[in-house]
C-alpha cells in the first residue's frame, strides 16, 4: 500500500473482512507455477496475513515484505524467513534478483504504477515470475457513489484528489504492457458475488479500502456526515436480501514470466 493519498491504514477495519479479500490472492498464487523460489518479494504486505501464505507454501524463501502503512507493518507479526520494513513500492529496488514479485491489491493506489510494472519484470531473476492483481470495479454503484457524493459542494474542495476515477487497465492492457517487454503473460478477471452481513455492509467494506483517503481528509464529525451520506445511496443500490447484501467484487490479476533459460 504505497502512499496511498497518505491515508492512514486501519488494519482492524481493513481485517474485517479478511476471508472474502483474501479469496482474490489464493486464485492469484493458484496461476503461479514455481516449485521452490529462494527469493520473494511482497509489495504491499499490509499487516503480513498474506506474507504468511506465501511464506507456507515456499518453505525454503526468504522474504521480503514492504509497506508504506507504519500501522501495518506494526500490527504485523514476526514470521521465520519474512523481513518486515516500511517502505513505498515506487522507491522498492531488490538487492538480489527475486523468483517471485506478489503485489494484491495495491497498485490501484499507485497512479505511475504502469511505469513501474517494466522495472519490476526486468528485475526479476530469469524465469522469474511477477503475480498481482487489483479492483476492477470503479465503475461499480460502490465507487460511482463514492465520487458523486465526494463531488458535492460540501465536499468537492476538502476531498479533491482523494478519489481517482479510473485506475488501473483491464486485463488486456496489462497483458499488452507486460507482452511488449517480453514477458509471457497469463491475465484474467474474475467477478466475485460476496455476500456481506451485518448492518450497511458495502460502507463497512469500504471504510476498510476505498474510503480510507477520505476519512484520513475530513475531520471525525464531517467524515460521520460523509458517511451518513453515503450510507444511505449505498443502501438503495445494495439492497439487503433475507441471505444478506450481495456486493459484486471484479479483479484483475496478471501473472507475468520473465524469459529465462
Amino acid at each position: 500500500m504505497s502512499r496511498q493519498a497518505e491515508a492512514v491504514w486501519d488494519p482492524a477495519q481493513y481485517g474485517a473482512y479478511s476471508a472474502e479479500r483474501g479469496r482474490p490472492f489464493a486464485d492469484l498464487l493458484g496461476r503461479v507455477a514455481l516449485d521452490a523460489p529462494r527469493r520473494i518479494a511482497d509489495l504491499g504486505c499490509g499487516s503480513g496475513e498474506l506474507t504468511a501464505v506465501l511464506a507456507a507454501r515456499w518453505p525454503d524463501a526468504e522474504i521480503e515484505a514492504i509497506d508504506s502503512s507504519p500501522e501495518m507493518i506494526d500490527a504485523a507479526r514476526p514470521q521465520d524467513r519474512v523481513r518486515f520494513a516500511v517502505g513505498d513500492v515506487r522507491d522498492w529496488t531488490p538487492a538480489e534478483p527475486p523468483d517471485l514479485i506478489v503485489s494484491n491489491a495495491v497498485l490501484q493506489w499507485v497512479p505511475e504504477h504502469t511505469g513501474l510494472l517494466p522495472r519490476w519484470a526486468a528485475a526479476l531473476a530469469p524465469g522469474g515470475v511477477l503475480a498481482f492483481q487489483v479492483p476492477g470495479n470503479f465503475d461499480a454503484p460502490s465507487h460511482a457513489l463514492l465520487r458523486e457524493v465526494a463531488a458535492e459542494p460540501r465536499w468537492r474542495d476538502r476531498l479533491a484528489g482523494t478519489v481517482r476515477p479510473d485506475p488501473v487497465l483491464d486485463a488486456a492492457g496489462y497483458l499488452g504492457l507486460l507482452a511488449r517487454h517480453g514477458c509471457a503473460v497469463d491475465a484474467w478477471e474474475t467477478t466475485y458475488l460476496q455476500v456481506l452481513h451485518g448492518a450497511d455492509p458495502v460502507l463497512e467494506w469500504m471504510k476498510g479500502t476505498a474510503l480510507r483517503p477520505v476519512l484520513t481528509a475530513l475531520d471525525p464529525a464531517d467524515a460521520r456526515a460523509f458517511l451518513d451520506e453515503l450510507a444511505a445511496r449505498l443502501r438503495a443500490a445494495y439492497p439487503a436480501t433475507p441471505h444478506g447484501t450481495v456486493f459484486p467484487f471484479r479483479r484483475i490479476f496478471v501473472v507475468a514470466r520473465r524469459a529465462g533459460p
